[in-house]
């Protein structure tokens, strides 16, 4: 069946429907990694998001359900260039079109992802609308994507932060988990070190002191970290806790922890996605990096943070800690098994952190 890609600024490409039928509306953004279609899929980061992948074959390994970051689909559409309908591959258990049929999520196909990589790159991300319903007036969704909220000024991170506490592992160290988005690997990798507390994003600090934690770590998540809710909240919370406990930040923890201690953050033009990512710390050693994030904070830090590791390709910060306190954060993502493992190692530097902080 005929699907439909509506960009707000006017741009409207035909292609091919599979997954679920329908409308979906969002913000368009692309993934330049060569696989882990299914990770970005159920990654919580991606919520209010349509992505689209750069790499022109998508599905040929099929889906398994060992690889999701989250129970469901997270992005409100897919996009690529050609969805393959015969994967090859002993742990898939489905078609992509079925996984995203089984989620209720439209994709479309037989569309040039390069020219709208290139046009993304050049004018930033844009608001779209994914189309696989039948009869649909180009005209009428063009009118509703340009008259849509922007989804960045809704609270995502309220739409994939779990409800309740979860625990997970063991150990002699006890680490609670901000959760919001948090991916599954990153409670794996906590729980492979220590027992794992998840609480809600909105969790006050008195209830997570009540679990005595020996650290904090602040996940990932969709949307703006300057977000209203979030500075009430999730923010107010870590200036609390900065002082009390050593904490660490990944991704959107990263921008909250900053913010938290006065900072400032701003909306990239069309954001880090990928996995190839380079960067640099203040020895000059570059690492490779998992990135998805369409925020970043800015320069001018305040004088108790010091900058640790920058992205070589455009210089924003990538790593911060606190020069006098047990507290760091990096923007990429250690727990993606970049490079393939070149930053894992930063949940050991975590867990020496919170053992010198007991001693």
């Amino acid at each position: 069946m005929r699907g439909l890609l509506v960009l707000e600024d006017g741009t409207v490409l035909e292609g091919v429907s599979f997954g679920a039928s329908g409308t979906a509306y969002g913000e368009i953004v692309f993934n330049t990694n060569m696989t882990g279609y299914c990770e970005a899929l159920t990654d919580p980061s991606y919520r209010g998001q349509i992505l689209m992948m750069t790499y022109p074959l998508i599905g040929n390994y099929g889906v398994d359900s060992s690889t999701f970051e989250s129970p469901r689909i997270q992005p409100r559409a897919f996009v690529v260039r050609e969805n393959c309908m015969t994967p090859s591959h002993r742990t898939s258990r489905m078609t992509l079109h079925e996984f995203l049929l089984r989620h209720g999520i439209p994709g479309i196909s037989g569309v040039d992802t390069r020219m709208l990589t290139i046009k993304i790159r050049e004018h930033g991300t844009l608001k779209a609308a994914v189309c696989t319903a039948k009869n649909a007036r180009p005209k009428d969704i063009l009118e509703r994507v340009r008259e849509m909220e922007h989804p960045t000024e809704s609270n995502l991170v309220a739409e994939v932060s779990c409800r309740r506490t979860h625990r997970y592992g063991s150990g002699s160290k006890r680490v609670v988990l901000m959760d919001c988005g948090a991916k599954r690997s990153i409670i794996s990798n906590l729980a492979s070190r220590a027992e794992v507390i998840r609480v809600p994003y909105g969790t006050p600090a008195e209830r997570i002191l009540e679990l005595e934690p020996d650290g904090v770590l602040i996940s990932n998540g969709p949307g703006d970290p300057a977000h209203p809710a979030l500075m009430e909240r999730t923010a107010q919370t870590i200036k609390r806790l900065v002082g009390e406990l050593p904490i660490m930040g990944i991704c959107l923890g990263h921008q909250l922890l900053a913010l938290s201690l006065g900072a400032e953050t701003f909306k990239l033009k069309f954001g880090h996605r990928g996995g190839n990512h380079p960067v640099i710390d203040s020895r000059k050693k570059v690492r490779i990096t998992s990135q998805n994030h369409g925020f970043a904070v800015s320069d001018g830090v305040p004088r108790q943070l010091k900058v640790t590791e920058r992205n070589l390709n455009d210089g924003t910060i990538e790593g911060l800690r606190h020069k006098s306190l047990p507290v760091f954060s990096v923007q990429y993502h250690p727990e993606a098994s970049p490079g393939p493992h070149d930053s894992l190692s930063l949940f050991d530097q975590f867990m020496e952190m919170m053992e010198a902080d007991r001693g």
